[in-house]
C-alpha cells in the first residue's frame, strides 16, 4: 500500500479497521496478538497513517473473522465495482487495483479466452450461487444477457451471476481477449 495522502484504501483500512475491532469487542493489543500485527501498526492504521502490506490486511482480516474486502473497500461500495489501487511500487508502473469481488464457497476457475471477429459463445446457465468476473485485456467484448447487454474494451471489468443465460460475442474487426474467473 502507500502514503494515506494518495491511497483511498488506507482511509478505508483506518476506519473499517477500528469499526470492526470495536463490534468485535476487541482491544488493539488483543487485535495484535490475534493477528500478529504489531499493536503499533494497528494504532496507525486506525489512525491512516501506516503502511501495512498485504499479507498483513490478511492477518487482520482473518483475525476479525471478516473477508479481506471488507477490510479495504469503502462500507457502500458495490463489491462487483470496488476498483481501488491496493498496492502501488517505486515505479509508477507497479500497482495492484483490486477491481471486484464474489463470494465462493466450492471452487475459482481461472481462463483465457479469445474469440475471433464476428464469433459468440452462447452459455448456459450455471447452478444458482455461481458467479463470473470477466477482464477485458485487448479488443472489445459484448456479454449480452436477457435484458441488457455489457459493452467492455480492454482494461474493463465486469462481475455477475452467471445463473442466468448470457453469450460473449465479439461484434469487433480484432479479436477480443480476456480473462474468466468462475466462482461457485
Amino acid at each position: 500500500m502507500q502514503d494515506s495522502s494518495d491511497s483511498p484504501v488506507l482511509r478505508n483500512v483506518g476506519s473499517n479497521l477500528r469499526d470492526f475491532r470495536k463490534r468485535a469487542g476487541l482491544s488493539q493489543a488483543i487485535l495484535a496478538q490475534r493477528s500478529g500485527v504489531s499493536r503499533r501498526t494497528i494504532i496507525n492504521l486506525e489512525a491512516g497513517e501506516a503502511n501495512v502490506s498485504l499479507a498483513g490486511l490478511d492477518q487482520l482480516a482473518e483475525a476479525l473473522g471478516i473477508r479481506f474486502v471488507d477490510l479495504v473497500t469503502a462500507p457502500t461500495a458495490a463489491r462487483s465495482e470496488i476498483n481501488e489501487l491496493a498496492w502501488k511500487g517505486s515505479s509508477p508502473q507497479s500497482r495492484a487495483m483490486l477491481l471486484g469481488s464474489a463470494p465462493a464457497s466450492e471452487e475459482v476457475q481461472l481462463w483465457t479466452w479469445v474469440l475471433a471477429p464476428g464469433e459468440r459463445y452462447d452459455a448456459q446457465p450455471d447452478p444458482q450461487g455461481w458467479s463470473e468476473m470477466i477482464l477485458v485485456v485487448h479488443g472489445k467484448l459484448l456479454i449480452e444477457f436477457a435484458s441488457t447487454v455489457l459493452d467492455l474494451n480492454a482494461g474493463e471489468h465486469a462481475t455477475y451471476p452467471s445463473s442466468q443465460s448470457y453469450s460473449y460475442v465479439n461484434a469487433g474487426a480484432e479479436p477480443v481477449k480476456f480473462v474468466r474467473n468462475v466462482i461457485s
